[in-house]
């Protein structure tokens, strides 16, 4: 049994996205081979997914057509595969198995999808509420009942890259590692405030940790942020890797954090996947949908009656439910966490 997934396009999602792979597995037992069509920049979490055989990139812009290359690509894939699986909703993301002619082709209704796919499945959002088991659902028939317990996305790190990205960066293990995630690609509302952060780096560095801040280019600026709340003497032992490091060496890097700190992010995802102890702290959404799947992690929200809105904005523009989030309530989360953390620091 051959099978092509094609990818979400979101961090998060994609780490979700190896609940699937694992029920596929289950279902067709090892000897199934199965390939993930996705955007280049999610390979290095597809690599580090023991299920997956190989990452096949989709050289495309997020939302073009470009129905030309999505033909060539189809073609290029023609005669490989049983069953195609599809995560995204959108129409264009059912081109490239159609045109490769898979016989089989799995996925939610979405965009106008008659035809193109040919196992079409009508979502129950009250049957599954969770992602995953909207992800998972697709590895099995229509109606079938989820087997239990899920599984957890799980990444797994090679030693030689992990070394390999401290010494690029010259960082040592010499004192656990806080990681903060300041950062969401979603919007504001999902970003606790930097001073909030500041507060509990200040914390931990003064308990004898030190922190290495996460996140996009787009996220460097909050991390500098964070540090200048710092005073002389505390803020050398904050480091921003945000913008600097590639995904592939964030991940390596995340693994060896004692604990973790993250706004409802993909970075949150990646943090639970390498089994980090996680704090993940929710504004406008809700753990509800998209928790971190991991067993060490303590979600933090203090549930407005305004909120989960899942507005990018706040339509208010206060921000409350992020705002009025104390680090105090943040840091008494992770402190049950980080005696566990510190007696395993690698999480084995």
């Amino acid at each position: 049994m051959n099978i092509l997934i094609v990818g979400p396009s979101w961090v998060g999602d994609m780490v979700m996205a190896q609940t699937l792979v694992v029920c596929l597995k289950q279902q067709h037992g090892e000897a199934c081979q199965i390939d993930v069509l996705a955007p280049d920049w999610s390979r290095p979490i597809l690599e580090r997914m023991p299920q997956v055989r190989q990452a096949l990139s989709l050289p495309l812009g997020h939302g073009s057509l470009e129905l030309a290359t999505r033909r060539r690509i189809g073609r290029e894939l023609a005669g490989q595969y049983d069953q195609a699986i599809l995560l995204p909703n959108s129409l264009k993301s059912a081109l490239v198995p159609f045109f490769a002619g898979i016989p089989v082709r799995t996925g939610w209704r979405g965009e106008m999808r008659y035809g193109l796919l040919n196992d079409l499945r009508v979502l129950d959002k009250e049957r599954y509420p969770l992602m995953i088991e909207r992800f998972m659902a697709l590895a099995y028939p229509p109606d079938a009942e989820l087997p239990k317990p899920y599984p957890k996305p799980a990444l797994q790190i090679e030693d030689s890259s992990r070394a390999a990205a401290l010494s690029r960066f010259s960082l040592e293990l010499d004192r656990p590692v806080l990681a903060l995630c300041p950062g969401a690609e979603f919007g504001e509302a999902k970003r606790w405030p930097s001073e909030h952060y500041a507060k509990v780096a200040e914390e931990k560095i003064r308990q004898g940790w030190q922190v290495w801040l996460f996140g996009s280019k787009n996220d460097h600026a909050v991390g500098e942020q964070i540090r200048a709340r710092l005073i002389p003497g505390l803020r050398e032992e904050a480091v921003n890797l945000s913008g600097e490091t590639s995904l592939a060496e964030a991940i390596d890097l995340l693994s060896c954090a004692a604990a973790v700190v993250s706004n409802d992010s993909g970075l949150m995802h990646v943090a639970a996947a390498l089994n980090r102890p996680l704090v993940a702290i929710y504004g406008s959404t809700s753990p509800g949908f998209t928790p971190p799947l991991a067993d060490q992690v303590a979600t933090v929200r203090l549930g407005l009656e305004c909120s989960p809105c899942f507005d990018r904005t706040c339509r208010f523009g206060h921000y409350n439910c992020l705002r009025d989030l104390p680090p105090a309530q943040v840091i008494s989360a992770l402190e049950p966490l980080v005696g566990e953390a510190l007696s395993d620091p690698q999480g084995n």
